[in-house]
This record gives structure tokens, sequence and C-alpha cells, in this order.
């Protein structure tokens, strides 16, 4: 019988969200595995929640890490889709049913017995690690094949924070050319899903709590209006104006001011997770017929489909990289949003294994 893989990573122990390394094990290259190098990862809001059990589902420890990039090193005898040398990423999932109606249209995101890949737990019992580590095992059919044009560092968010964004304004059709949409938050998740909407030939207007993000959000990322949340005349001058919005903010936040930018029959999808409960009133969508939606990620066929996307428009989050041993500092200027955009971890050469 094949050996478990001997890794390590870097683990929060309690609420406290601090990392430190701890050696663990990867279950052994099975028939339908792959097994690979991890070389980047990116630092997601997501893996913030979840080393602090804001959500109120951790499973200690908690090694996190979703946006997973490497190159195989071994794939078992029933793999047809890769070969050792390929690049790879494996992005917020490692396992589904195979069965129910959604595995069967590509929705892998929606089953039930969803797997995530850290914090979940897989069909034999055992917990799901995420990447910050340096190997990683997955079934073939939830690895990601790797663009040779995209950059490994670069394009490692892409594995959340581009399915995030990519897949709610596919599914409810702000994909348009000629639509104007709204982006709230022009962070790790917001300034990607700008340059996904510039790239579907819409309009694009910023919403944030920051004046300071205009001169980026315009200059740099390619949006054409900016709006700041918090002046009542600029969010009045600007209502009924937007056919959608892609809300990326993770913190609780009015949602009334922004059903009023929307133009009637508008839609206001969530993609960020606040970890208390947002209050809608009646009225504010009954006056308009507005929609107020939430999105997940994204199935494998369609996380393959926004790689290859973001390959062909040459779309890349704009990242920070940070050795291994930086992580809760990182952590730390997350909370502030003190980075733009998106923190990487060179875990390829920074994670020591003593």
């Amino acid at each position: 019988m094949a050996e478990p893989v001997n890794a390590i990573g870097w683990a929060a122990r309690d609420t406290s969200g601090v990392l430190s390394p701890l050696k663990f094990s990867r279950r052994a290259t099975g028939e339908r595995d792959v097994q690979f190098k991890v070389l980047f990862c990116g630092i997601c809001h997501s893996d913030l929640h979840a080393i602090k059990n804001e959500w109120g589902f951790s499973r200690y420890p908690v090694i996190p890490g979703h946006e997973i990039v490497g190159v195989v090193t071994e794939v078992g005898s029933n793999v047809h889709k890769f070969k050792p040398g390929d690049k790879v990423g494996v992005g917020c999932l490692v396992n589904s049913c195979r069965q129910c109606d959604q595995c069967a249209a590509n929705l892998e995101n929606y089953c039930p017995k969803l797997v995530m890949t850290y914090g979940s737990r897989l069909p034999d019992g055992s917990v799901t690690h995420g990447g910050y580590s340096d190997v990683m095992v997955a079934d073939e059919d939830f690895i990601i094949r790797w663009p040779e044009n995209i950059p490994l560092d670069k394009g490692a968010p892409l594995l959340c924070a581009g399915i995030t964004t990519y897949s709610p304004l596919k599914y409810f059709g702000l994909d348009k050319p000629g639509l104007h949409v709204g982006v709230v938050g022009l962070g790790g998740l917001g300034h990607v899903a700008v340059k996904f909407a510039k790239a579907f030939g819409t309009k694009v207007t910023v919403i944030s709590t920051s004046a300071g993000k205009k001169d980026e959000a315009i200059g740099k990322l390619g949006a054409d209006a900016f709006l700041i949340s918090r002046e009542p005349a600029e969010m009045a001058a600007a209502a009924g104006s937007l056919d959608g919005i892609i809300d990326t903010v993770a913190a609780v936040h009015p949602l009334a001011p922004l059903l009023g930018l929307l133009k009637p029959h508008g839609k206001l999808i969530l993609v960020g997770a606040p970890e208390r409960p947002l209050e809608v009133g009646a009225f504010s969508l009954i006056m308009g017929r507005k929609t107020v939606a939430g999105s997940m990620i994204g199935g494998i066929k369609e996380t393959q489909e926004m790689i290859d996307f973001a390959a062909e428009h040459n779309i890349l989050p704009e990242v920070e990289m940070v050795p291994m041993d930086y992580v809760n500092t990182a952590m730390e200027r997350l909370v502030k949003a003190d980075v733009k955009y998106r923190f990487v971890i060179d875990v390829g050469n920074t994670l020591k294994a003593d």
C-alpha cells in the first residue's frame, strides 16, 4: 500500500488565528489523484475568517489556502488529463458527490456534499488542508490546467477571486457590451471584477468608501467612474443608473444605498461574506422589481473557462508577493485592507521544511 505523503504547512490552532508551522500528512496519491509541488498560494479574505472561526464552522488546526498553483510531481495510474511537469492549480473545491443535479450540471460548488479545499471532511472522514503547504494531492477532476501565458505567481488569485466574480457576471447576464455594472469594494475580489467586467465590454463604476482609491480604479484598473458610498450627493446623482452590481465587501454594510443605484429590474449580487446578517428593506426591492442574490465561486468547468478567458484577455490580479513567514503580518494588514490587492505567498522558495 502506498504511504501517506509527508507535508509541512502553516496552521492556525485556535481562534487567535495565529499561524505557525505544522507537520502533517496528505493521503497517498490514489489512482485518480494528482500530486503537485505547491509554488504559490494566494491569501483570500476567507482565510482570515476561517483562521479566526468568524463563520463558526472552522475545524482546528486550519491550514488555509485555496488559490493554489504548482507543478505536477506524480499522477495516479488512472489519471489521463495530467502528467508530471504540468502546471496546475486547485481552487476552492476538491470533491463533490458526482451524482446530484448540481454536479450533473457542472455546478459542483452547489453540491450538498461539496468538499472545500480546507476545513471540510472527505468521504473517508479526514479533514482537508489548503495551500499554505508544500505539497497538494487532489482528484484530477478538481485540478485546473494552467495556461502557459499566465504567470503562476500573479495568476494564483484567479482560482478564487477570479471565479468568484466571473461566474456571477456570466450567470446574471452582466457580461453584455453596453451594460453598466457597479463593483462595490476595490480589494482582492473587486479589482478582479473590474477587469473581467471591462473585458466583457461593459461600463464599470467602482463604489467605495475610500476616496483615495479613485485614481487607481480609473487610471490603473480601467473603471469608467467612481462613487464614494459615504457621499449622499454622489450616490443620489447616480441613482437608477446601474444594470447590476457585484458586491465584494466582506464586512457588514448597508444595502439600501446600493439598491438605490440600480435601474428597475436591476440585480445586486453578493459575493463577499460578512460575519453577520445584512438588512434589506422590502420596499427597496418591491419598488423597481429589484433582486438581491448571492453567488459562490463556480464549478470546475467554469473555473477552467475563466482561466482560459483570463489568458486570452491578459487579465491578471494585482499582487504583492510575500514569504511564508510573513503570513501573520499579511493577515494583520488584510484586516486593515492594507494591500493592493492580493497577497500571494511564495511557498516554493520560502516554506522551510524544518
